[in-house]
Formats: structure tokens, sequence, C-alpha cells
């Protein structure tokens, strides 16, 4: 089985797909417990989920990799491959990953289904309005945005402080010119005007709070649990004070029932929320992983982005707050992407160049290293480009080895599962072990600011933390509220373990400047935003939007 010359969306047109009712059947969901959206995707009802409470739960297996680079490292399309490995060889397996966020399909990342013959279909309807739950989020937190303008304009019962209201606006579009704006301009009738913001949608703590609900009375309490705003004397305001989270919960309703898809060998998929792990905690829904791990045997869910970014919030706050227990860890490379941490340009990534390679290897020593501090057992996937030269593959491997960690050349993306057994038997084997031994790296008790310290220390390698005077005043002021408990959740670039995009392969010596914190008090976390990351992204020079564009069937094309 070749693709060479067959694109990712002409491997996912010719999928022979089945019914979405016959991969329900593989895991023991009946069609009356699925609720359709077509003939291949639907939503698991709250209903059965909520009878799977007590079940014996199945390993559970995360997919990670190295910092992302140009040169592409495939950590979806190899989730789904081991997802669908596992099957391969026996074992009964599901796959959980996140939603697909129009910011980046429409900017420059592209679709976020997998590649080549390890693919999760419908691949076009995934990377666009799958089931709405994105416009569901979307429209639950605009409401609460409009609930808030309209309190102040009927009078401000509350007493909310104009100068002090922390809730945005947000959009699923990468549009820069909304990061700052002045709204209720216009008159008495418009409301009072002042400053605000969007955020893209990914980055709301409604997505957030979906995200990390068990049921739909945890996500109203999540909800209503929000902070909004502040009064005069500085006390807090909630959603649940302008009576808004009953309305949230009832948009929402529907977007917190999993969604259930297939990969291209049938193997049951659950895609099911977004949040961006560079910006957010960038990790798929308790929901999903939950039910997952109550109907399969073995799990294989993914996490945004690097290790450093991704794998470090899957642990410290989805973990941590789910109660989860992951039995390993499989971190994703290629000897593109590390030539690149190697100082190759992408124009000359073609050519052999080993010592590029072991340079490189810095970046996947330090997630190694990384990893190995949460107490899961951790094995290297070597996502295999056409062009790797068998040397260069040898020199990741010896690598690896040479660390602790064996390494698998996996072929996945041009061969489906067959390309990726032998990765799938040895994940079984640990995950059926007893070698996990997990822990979050700090504990609940200690100060929010050391918290932050601890993952750019330990994570980031950093040498220095900064942060303005009022970012360590507003930490206290949360902890004497009751909020000290809570983990943080890091906003940084994901292209470096430092703060500064360009600094690739394992920098040391290097500062995390603090520039904001945020309490995000019904996800349960607190934000600190780093560096020059921004929480509405901009589109590039040349946006994907400008090729997308259907064709003479009524196809979607540019997309992919």
């Amino acid at each position: 089985m070749s693709s060479k010359m067959t694109t990712d969306i002409e491997i996912a047109r010719a999928a022979e797909k089945r019914p979405i009712q016959e991969i329900g059947e593989k895991l023991g969901i009946t069609g009356t417990d699925l609720i359709p959206y077509g003939h291949d995707k639907a939503k698991v009802s709250a209903s059965f989920i909520a009878g799977l409470k007590g079940r014996k739960q199945g390993r559970l297996i995360l997919v990670t990799a190295i910092n992302p680079t140009p040169a592409g490292e495939g950590k979806t399309t190899t989730t789904v491959g081991l997802g669908d490995g596992l099957a391969a060889i026996g074992k009964k397996a599901a796959i959980c990953i996140r939603e697909a966020s129009l910011g980046p399909n429409f900017g420059m990342k592209g679709g976020a289904a997998g590649g080549g013959h390890a693919q999760v279909v419908p691949m076009e309807e995934m990377n666009l309005h799958f089931t709405g739950d994105f416009h569901a989020i979307t429209a639950a937190h605009n409401l609460l945005s409009a609930m808030i303008d309209n309190h102040i304009h009927w009078g401000n019962a509350l007493d909310i402080d104009l100068r002090r209201i922390v809730w945005r606006r947000v959009l699923d579009v990468n549009d820069r010119a909304l990061r700052d704006v002045v709204t209720g301009l216009g008159g008495v009738p418009n409301g009072f005007p002042r400053q605000g913001g969007f955020d893209i949608t990914v980055a709301s703590e409604v997505m957030a709070c979906l995200c990390l609900a068990d049921d739909l009375a945890d996500l109203q309490q999540r909800l209503g649990d929000m902070i909004v705003a502040y009064r005069r004397d500085k006390t807090p305001v909630h959603a649940r004070d302008l009576k808004a989270d009953g309305a949230m919960t009832v948009l929402l309703k529907d977007a917190l029932q999993p969604n259930l898809v297939q990969t291209l060998e049938h193997t049951p998929a659950f895609v099911h929320g977004g949040p961006f792990a560079n910006i957010a905690h960038g990790c798929n829904s308790v929901m999903a992983t939950k039910t997952a791990l109550s109907l399969a045997d073995y799990v294989v869910t993914e996490a945004g982005f690097g290790a450093d970014l991704g794998a470090e919030k899957f642990f410290d706050i989805k973990c941590r707050k789910a109660g989860l227990h992951p039995d390993c860890v499989v971190l994703v490379a290629t000897v593109r992407a590390l030539k690149m941490n190697g100082g190759v340009a992408r124009a000359d990534l073609g050519a052999e160049d080993v010592a590029a390679v072991k340079k490189g290897c810095a970046n996947l020593g330090r997630h190694i290293e990384n990893l190995r501090q949460f107490g899961v057992p951790v094995v290297v996937a070597i996502n295999h480009f056409a062009g790797d030269s068998e040397a260069e593959v040898a020199a990741v491997k010896a690598y690896a080895e040479a660390r602790g960690a064996e390494a698998h050349l996996c072929r996945h993306w041009a061969e489906g599962s067959k390309g990726i057994t032998k990765l799938a038997e040895r994940v079984a084997h640990i995950a059926d072990g007893d070698a996990a031994q997990f822990a979050p790296i700090y504990p609940d008790e200690m100060p929010l600011w050391e918290k932050i310290e601890t993952v750019a220390k330990r994570i980031y390698h950093a040498e220095e933390v900064t942060a303005d005077p009022r970012i360590l005043a507003q930490l206290a002021d949360w902890e004497e509220q009751g909020f000290g408990s809570l983990p943080v959740c890091m906003a940084k670039t994901q292209y470096s373990f430092s703060t500064d995009p360009k600094k690739l392969g394992a920098p040391t010596g290097h500062m995390v400047p603090v520039r904001e914190v945020r309490l995000s008090a019904g996800a349960g976390f607190v934000v600190a935003i780093c560096g020059d990351i921004m929480t509405m992204p901009g589109l590039p020079r040349v946006p994907a939007a400008e090729t997308i564009r259907l064709n003479d069937a009524g196809e979607v094309e540019g997309l992919f």
C-alpha cells in the first residue's frame, strides 16, 4: 500500500466507511444510545454514559511529541496509527483526540485528523463544523458576555466595576484586530463604553469547563463558578450571580456528549473538545476519555503540541482533576524535525545529515527526561518519512536507547496498522505491566508562584522566572480567596522550551517572563501568560483560507 502519489484528502475520500452504528457496536454501544449526525458520525447519549459508572477501566496511553517544527511531527497521525495497530493485533482499542478549530484550519496549520493511511474520517466535516460543538461553546460564552453588559445597562445591581470586567468575548477565527476593542459606542441605547477584547474559542474558559466536566450538573457548577468581573470593593462576580449558568448549560447540553467517528481501519474514535495547548490545557474532554476507558481495553489519546506543553498539562491538570492514571507515554519524533532542531533549514531537509540529527536529538532527550519526572514509561515513535536514511534513523534509535527509552520506526502513514505493529505490541506490553507510578510534578498545596516556577524550571529548564509585582500580588490575593490549591496552565510558545520561538533544541539559562495571570475558577486552574503568546492568534501573510474552495463536484479543496 503506497500513498506517495495520493494526498491525505484523496485517501480519506476513498475510504469505505462503516455505518456509525456498526462502529458503536464494537464498543457495546447500541444504536439507541447513539444520536446520529448523518451516517458516519454520532454523539453518545448522556444516559448511556451515566450507566457506565463503576466499570473496570482500560489502559490509558498518551501520545505526545517533541517541539513542533514546519517539518512536521505527526502526533495525531501516530495516535490514529497506534490505535489501529492495537486493534490489528487483536486488542479492543479506541482513540480519543480533540476537535479541530477553524482558526488554524483557515490560518496556517491545516486539518487535524491524522494523515496518509492513519486518519480519522469524515475528514472534511471534522475540520469544519462537525457536530457544532465549537459553535455552541462560542454562543454560550458570548451569551454571558451579553448578559454582563445588559446587567450594567439596566442599573448594575451587582455594582460591577466597569474597569474590572475580566470576561472577554470569543470567536473561532484568527482575527488580530479583535484582540483589544472598545464596545458600547453609540450613546445611551448601546450601554456603557468600555475596553474589551476577543480570544479564540479554544482559549475560552467555557471550553475548558466542558472538557473537564463529568456530567451536566458538574458543567453547570463549573460555569456558575466562573469569575467574570469584580465589584468596586474588589469582591468577585460569578456567572451564577448574573443567572447565566442555566442558559449556558442549555446551550451546551448536546455539545457535552462525546462524538464518535472511525479511523480508516474502522477503529472507534472519540473526537471531543479542543482547547489549544499553547494557550489552554490542550486535551480532549474528560467525558470522552472516561467513556472510552469504560468501553475499551486500550485507549490512545493525545495532548497538544510538544510534551513541554501538552503532556505537562495532561498530567498536571487533566489527570490530576479527573483522577486518571496513564500507563504509557509515546513520544513522537521525526528525522526531519530533529534535523531542523539541529540547525538545518527547511529547504535542505532532503539531504542526509546525521550530524544534524544527533545535534537535534537534544530536543528529544529533554522531552524524555521531562516525561520521566511523571513516573510513566516512555517509548519513542520515529514517524517515518520517505526521505529518511537508515543512518539517520539509526542515530535517533541509538540516542533514545542510550537514555533508556526504546525507539521504534513507524510506517503507519504509508502502510496503516501494518506499519506500526511492533510499537503497538510493545506499548500494550508496557501498559499491561506495573511500571507506571504516575504523579504530578507539584502538589496541590504548593503556592501558585512556586507552581509556575516549578514548571518553568523543571520542564522548560529556565534559569529564572520573572513577573511584575502586581502579578505576584494578584496570585497572593487568589490564594487568600481559596484558589491556592489550583494547578497552573502555562500559556507559552509551542516552538521552544523557552519563550523565544527561535530557540530550538534544548536551550538552557533562559528567562521566562510571566506577562499576565488569569483565574479560571470554573475550569479550576490559573493561567500564566508568558512572553509574547497571544490568546487570539492572527492570520499569516498568506492564510490557508485563500486557497480553500469548492470544486465543480462540490468537494472541499485546499483545506488539507
